[in-house]
């Protein structure tokens, strides 16, 4: 508890998901939380939510303005004299075959997955050398670590945020700054069902997909503890953590697999 307590920590992406469930086990920490998101009303019902388990504030944010990063982490750091946690955790998901995607889908993949982090960390990392302490969690996933045909944009982009943080981690640690990845497999989110499926009936890939999605809330139990003993990659579920040691340690036998699991896969079209 003595790791989060009485500090204060931004949330992207804080009105739901992944990043709701975040600020509310920061909250039961004893953590100071400014929740951010572009969705205001769901944002504004969240900070309700959550303010009854400690001290909250909620900050309307497009994690792809930088300007509007910089000026919110600024001004949090400045109006409670430091900045320990920067979660960076927005993002979207674009399924389908690669052949399918519009430069825009691509453009819009990059643009909030990769600068969006980067948007985060360029706003906090430096404060956090000024202080000589502080830790950046950037939330990437298991498709960051191992190949994910039928979702070949989104597993580009968190293969960057993956990259982007262990290289960080190397160099912050001079500075006395942490820097982590979090890779969680399939979570039950919104970011499922406001997916862009390309060619795909929604419905029915949800109905055929086989593979089970996990809590958040027990995703987000995980973070705190692999924040808590910094650990460079903190990865949840099993399957994911399986899916890739199997691919670290096996890679041509993984690559081998994977025609065989695309037949099967609701998320790639098949034509």
């Amino acid at each position: 508890m003595s790791y989060f307590a009485n500090k204060t920590a931004v949330v992207t992406g804080a009105a739901s998901g992944i990043g709701k469930e975040l600020s509310r086990a920061l909250l039961k920490r004893g953590t100071r939380v400014v929740l951010t998101d572009i969705d205001r009303d769901t944002l504004d019902s969240t900070e309700k939510e959550l303010s009854q388990l400690g001290e909250t504030e909620a900050h309307l944010l497009d994690v792809t303005d930088a300007d509007a990063v910089d000026s919110v982490v600024g001004e949090v750091a400045q109006r409670h004299g430091r900045l320990d946690f920067m979660f960076n955790n927005a993002g979207i998901a674009i399924f389908g075959n690669a052949k399918d995607m519009t430069r825009e889908d691509w453009q819009r993949l990059v643009d909030i997955n990769i600068r969006g982090v980067i948007h985060g960390v360029s706003a906090a990392y430096p404060i956090m050398i000024e202080q000589g302490s502080g830790h950046i969690l950037n939330t990437a996933s298991a498709a960051g670590l191992a190949p994910t045909p039928g979702g070949t944009g989104y597993s580009m982009t968190k293969h960057a945020v993956v990259g982007l943080s262990t290289s960080l981690r190397a160099e912050a640690n001079l500075y006395g700054v942490r820097v982590s990845a979090i890779c969680p497999g399939f979570i039950d989110t919104p970011i499922v069902q406001n997916a862009k499926m390309i060619n795909i009936d929604r419905d029915q890939a949800m109905r055929e997909f086989k593979l089970k999605f996990h809590s958040p809330v027990a995703l987000a139990e995980r973070v705190m503890a692999g924040a808590e003993r910094n650990q460079p990659i903190i990865v949840f579920t099993t399957f994911a953590r399986v899916g890739w040691l199997l691919y670290r340690m096996m890679p041509f036998a993984a690559n081998r697999l994977l025609p065989s699991t695309l037949r099967d896969n609701p998320l790639f079209p098949q034509r």
